[in-house]
């Protein structure tokens, strides 16, 4: 059967670049579909004036700032004339619901906000006389303030922060940050009081032109590591790989060393320290840590024999990854818009990430009035059926962020096969990238939603199930735990090897312009037929990436550490450190990510050149110098092994044919003996005669 209904092929035939149609139709329908469903949201939420609400800001009884509002049946003080109340003002701005993300405070529209201190009653009644501006309930007559016996629940709590409006959300809030300590305290768990958060601002205030020099500083080191790999890429393998056994055969050694100590001496320092615990205790408690460390030596010493075993197997698989690193720097030296990447696809993701939030936004003052009976406060809440938009949003964000990153794997793919499968390198494309972004816009936009679909539908369910968990937090059994936990793992898994598989079926789609499905497959039949190599290019590969993203971490953060020293003017400056490295490891992260995604497909492009191709007239090698030095090394080595094969062989033919001689030599000596006796008794008759 074919794949996905289509009909079964004979035989493959790979043609790089030659013919091009589009694939994926009706997945590439279906996206657009839903991304017109995603827009419809949003203008459902502008429609009902979920967007203007959010914008503009309400009180709490359902009536929009800045303009005049209809009365809302069952509510009172609603449909009043808010066109110069542009502001919304909170009673008690500093009460919040951490759990909820809501602020419990009952929120007025007011004309403006306080730009001073009010301490007493009487100074509310100044702020209204003077600006306008009534910050009490809109019953209560502003000059009446100080003697009202409603003041206490309807006017704003003691003291009145000094406030300032939102830029572009009109809310009045604190200019003091201290009013959110206990918000803070929740979300930080290592502030105790407010000095701590004042100075850690302070910190990252007094170091912003540092916090930006040393992030340009990680993006030029990434840069520059880029290129080294390119020209030390042996070099550097064989050292991190040494280093790698080394390290394993040291840490193997000082745990049976000390396995190997704590027999010898262990037992008298333990029986001193735990003198006044019971004999018993003593025992099993020393029991206890010489069995630990048994199994902590007994298990490195595994670890290093099976990774000695798989360094000593794949040691030649070794210099297909130098080969393959050395041919990735080539193409970012032809193609180097390709460090560009990272930023337009974040630039993409950042985009729609606003866009995502703030339809959410709207989508959360959306609605029909409902009271609150907890605080008496009217909110808007979507109920029926369209309460489900809130999950078709949410998977939207998943799908479409998919879709992003898959299209700039399917970008990359395309430019890198566009540079390995053209023989005269400088017969390429003016723009290479722009070439394979056209391709994809023009033939290939329905892999790609299929492609990101399928890890949607993986990601949603452990997304579903860490939510779970953490709500069930405390309070699930032990056996409930470990099954979530497990199926988060499994899921977590199986999202990594379709990341991968789909990342070489976009290849593979870039080749020869092949459905997702049909990408996938061949991708697979390659995959698997060169395991060994993938397995090394994987485990060398990724580690050396890993190793290079901690270096610019660890080089940034020590550079940080040196130039934040000479800032005396505060304390502390752990913050603008922990952001320096947390910036730098996620430029490293999507440069070298870059690097690896070209790694991969050149490696797919090697693969499927060598099974095809033989480098006779006709199926001539599209591979670079590097990779050919590499196949014809292969094939001296394989050659001489043929010649010691075939030279046992003949040895042993040797030997199989001698063995009949020596039996028939060993034969005809019996017939001569035989004979003479026959014809000597031949004789003796005829004489006889």
């Amino acid at each position: 059967m074919g794949c996905c209904g289509s009909a079964e092929r004979t035989k493959r035939e790979w043609r790089p670049l030659e013919d091009r149609s589009c694939t994926d139709l009706p997945w590439f329908l279906l996206f657009t579909v839903f991304c017109v469903g995603m827009g419809s949201i949003c203008g459902f939420t502008i429609v009902t004036g979920g967007a203007a609400r959010l914008i503009f800001g309400y009180d709490s009884y359902g009536n929009t700032c800045g303009q005049r509002n209809d009365q809302i049946e069952g509510v009172r003080l609603s449909g009043l004339d808010h066109t110069d109340r542009k502001f919304v003002f909170f009673l008690d701005p500093c009460n919040i619901d951490i759990v909820q993300r809501k602020i419990k405070s009952l929120a007025l529209c007011v004309s403006l906000c306080p730009s001073e201190e009010l301490y007493t009653y009487q100074d509310l009644k100044r702020f209204a006389m003077v600006n306008g501006s009534e910050l009490c309930s809109y019953e209560l007559a502003g000059h009446k303030y100080p003697g009202l016996p409603e003041r206490f629940t309807k006017c704003p709590k003691l003291p009145v922060p000094r406030s300032k409006p939102l830029p572009v959300f009109n809310r009045c809030t604190p200019v003091d940050v201290s009013c959110y300590a206990k918000f803070a305290e929740a979300v930080v768990t290592f502030v105790g009081d407010s000095s701590v958060l004042h100075s850690l601002i302070a910190g990252v205030a007094a170091s912003k032109e540092i916090i930006i020099g040393l992030c340009v500083l990680a993006l030029g080191l990434s840069m520059i590591l880029m290129v080294i790999i390119r020209y030390i890429s042996a070099v550097l393998v064989w050292i991190l790989t040494s280093l790698v056994v080394l390290g394993s055969l040291a840490g193997t050694s000082i745990l049976w060393w000390f396995y190997i100590d704590y027999q010898l001496y262990g037992n008298d320092t333990s029986s001193k320290v735990l003198k006044e615990e019971p004999e018993e205790t003593r025992v099993e408690q020393s029991r206890d840590s010489g069995q630990a460390l048994l199994v902590y030596a007994v298990s490195a010493t595994v670890f290093t024999i099976i990774l000695l075993l798989l360094m000593l197997f794949m040691r030649k698989r070794v210099a297909l990854t130098i080969a393959l690193f050395h041919v990735a720097g080539k193409v970012f030296t032809h193609l180097p818009l390709l460090t560009l990447q990272p930023f337009v696809t974040f630039f993409a993701l950042l985009l729609f990430w606003v866009y995502w939030i703030l339809v959410l936004l709207f989508l959360g003052t959306t609605g029909n009035p409902e009271e609150n009976e907890e605080t008496g406060l009217t909110e808007f809440r979507l109920t029926g059926p369209l309460q489900y938009l809130t999950w078709y949003h949410a998977v939207g964000l998943v799908w479409i962020s998919e879709f992003i990153l898959a299209c700039q794997q399917m970008t990359v793919a395309g430019a890198v096969v566009t540079y390995y499968f053209t023989r005269d390198k400088n017969r390429l494309p003016v723009t290479p990238i722009l070439s394979s972004v056209l391709r994809l816009v023009r033939y290939h936009l329905g892999t790609v939603a299929k492609g990101s679909f399928i890890i949607t539908l993986v990601k949603i369910p452990r997304l579903f199930l860490m939510y779970i968990h953490n709500q069930l937090k405390g309070r699930e059994n032990m056996c409930a735990r470990c099954l979530l936990k497990s199926c988060i793992c499994c899921l977590w898994c199986l999202e990594k090897c379709l990341n991968y598989l789909n990342q070489n079926a976009y290849a593979a789609t870039a080749i020869n312009s092949t459905s997702f499905c049909w990408s996938a497959r061949d991708a697979f039949v390659i995959l698997v037929e060169n395991a060994l190599r993938v397995a090394t290019i994987n485990a060398v590969g990724d580690f050396v990436l890993f190793l290079g993203k901690v270096l610019i971490m660890t080089s940034t953060a020590f550079a940080g550490v040196v130039l934040l020293n000479y800032q005396r003017d505060y304390a502390e400056w752990v913050l603008p450190l922990f952001i320096v490295c947390l910036f730098s490891f996620l430029v490293a992260h999507c440069f070298l990510s870059i690097f690896e995604i070209v790694v991969d497909v050149l490696f797919l492009c090697f693969a499927i050149d060598t099974k095809y191709n033989d480098g006779t007239p006709g199926k001539e090698f599209f591979m670079d110098k590097a990779l050919m030095e590499f196949v014809e090394s292969s094939r001296r080595l394989e050659r001489a092994g043929g010649r010691g094969r075939s030279r046992v062989k003949e040895a042993a033919s040797e030997r199989v044919e001698m063995k009949p001689m020596e039996q028939q030599r060993s034969r005809l000596s019996d017939e001569t003996f035989y004979l003479p006796e026959v014809s000597s008794e031949m004789f003796l008759n005829t004489k006889k005669f």
